[in-house]
C-alpha cells in the first residue's frame, strides 16, 4: 500500500487524549487509512505522520471526517542506510 507522509499545522498545542485516538482510528479504518507513526515539531504547532493509504483523497476524507487538518500530503517511498550496504 502506498505510503504518504502528512504535515499538520495546530493553531495550538495537540493533546489527544485516548478517546480521540480511538475516533481517528475508527474513521481510519472506515476511509481504508492507517496512521503508522507521528513526529511533533519542538515547538509542538507542526506533526508531520505517517500514514499508508489507497490514496491522498483517502487521507484528506479520513482528516476532515475526524476534524484534523491535513495541510500537505506527500506521497513517499520508504529509503534506509541498509539498503544500501
Amino acid at each position: 500500500m502506498p505510503l504518504f507522509v502528512i504535515e499538520r499545522a495546530f493553531a495550538e498545542q495537540l493533546e489527544l487524549t485516548s478517546d480521540d485516538v480511538k475516533l481517528i482510528e475508527e474513521v481510519n479504518a472506515d476511509e481504508g487509512v492507517r496512521w503508522l507513526f507521528s513526529f511533533l515539531s519542538a515547538d509542538r504547532r507542526r506533526s508531520y505522520c505517517l500514514y499508508e493509504a489507497p490514496s491522498p483523497e483517502a487521507i484528506v476524507a479520513a482528516a476532515e471526517r475526524a476534524g484534523i487538518p491535513a495541510d500537505v500530503v506527500v506521497e513517499v517511498d520508504r529509503v534506509s542506510a541498509d539498503m544500501y550496504v
